[in-house]
């Protein structure tokens, strides 16, 4: 791992430009996220992710949204289209083994193309007003089936040699709004929360990668969402228990407050790790660039730490084990 910028970039397009690849030597971002504007064929996405890989000099981590449902950038013909993990969930003879085989199968396909990071679990604990851009992408609405199906999706990426970034911490399920385009203001009870939507956390305090959640909390800071406070932060470290890199949702969401660049800096002053930055638009990371930092002291750590858990996937018998998630779901795999 190189020291540089504390910040995952996207690129512009489905091919890095050399002008592209020139900012990324100098900025030294610490990896790099992939959307469906990089994405045409497995050939391309190999040598894109390779290119990248080239731009910094070292086997950056490349990370990519493959969840499922809406939120999957890897669609037929190239790639398997996946249901919604909700829907897999309540259809399921065993959801924990169906997750893990569904994890599994998704990292043959990353490690594929040298992908090695996937933006999963999604352990937001789903609620009857849980904003529709989120519900379905959710694993259940109790804490306890919520923290064993995303331990079982993070295993099944782990095995398949892919890292895992669960998401959204603190918790993003009773969010009525969609972050996107609005800032959420949560204001259940400070009891609600923990009994709810951190316990859906604290058994996964160990995976070596998470998400912050662009939301406000009343309970905890009702000036700043989770992002951008400090208490916040302290509230995912300490109570919660998450030990491992935490990085923003993507900054350039229309939740959050002022500028890319004072997001930047404010989301690192409140204890973020890393600032993701994913639209590829120049002026935008330029202004990331200039404000997250450099990647240091128990960041750098971190990072090492995440880094140091990426392994090459075991074994698996992929007709076997499509078979065998086929008869879990009666056949309901795919879109």
């Amino acid at each position: 791992m190189q020291a540089g910028a504390a910040a995952i970039l996207g690129c512009a397009g489905p091919r890095l430009h050399p002008d592209e690849a020139r900012f990324f030597a100098d900025a030294q971002p610490f990896g790099f996220i992939l959307f469906a504007r990089n994405v045409e064929t497995p050939d391309q996405v190999a040598a894109l992710v390779a290119d990248l890989r080239t731009s910094v000099g070292w086997h950056a981590p490349i990370l990519i949204d493959q969840e499922g449902g809406r939120v999957q950038r890897l669609l037929g013909p190239h790639w398997r289209a996946w249901r919604p993990p909700l829907d897999h969930v309540t259809s399921s003879k065993d959801a924990a083994r169906a997750m893990y085989l569904r994890a599994r199968l998704i990292a043959v396909e990353l490690q594929a193309l040298g992908i090695d990071v996937n933006c999963i679990p999604t352990a937001d604990v789903a609620r009857d007003d849980t904003h529709p851009f989120l519900r379905n992408r959710l694993y259940g609405s109790s804490p306890e089936v919520v923290a064993d199906l995303s331990l079982a999706t993070a295993r099944g990426l782990m095995d398949g040699g892919v890292l895992p970034v669960v998401k959204h911490l603190p918790g993003h399920g009773a969010a009525t709004v969609d972050s996107h385009h609005d800032l959420p203001r949560v204001s259940l009870s400070r009891d609600t929360l923990d009994a709810v939507d951190f316990a859906a956390f604290r058994p996964l305090g160990a995976l070596p990668l998470g998400m912050s959640a662009h939301v406000v909390f009343d309970a905890i800071d009702p000036e700043a969402p989770a992002t951008l406070s400090k208490t916040a932060i302290r509230v995912i470290r300490d109570e919660i228990g998450f030990d491992g890199v935490l990085m923003t949702d993507d900054l350039s969401m229309n939740a959050l407050p002022g500028g890319i660049g004072e997001r930047a800096a404010a989301a690192r002053a409140a204890g973020c790790d890393l600032i993701l930055h994913c639209n590829g638009k120049r002026p935008e990371m330029e202004a990331v660039v200039s404000n997250c930092g450099v990647l240091r002291g128990a960041s750098a750590d971190r990072c090492a730490r995440a880094l140091a858990a990426r392994s090459d996937p075991d074994p698996i018998d992929i007709q076997a084990a499509e078979a065998d998630l086929s008869d879990l779901l009666n056949g309901a795999v795919y879109v």
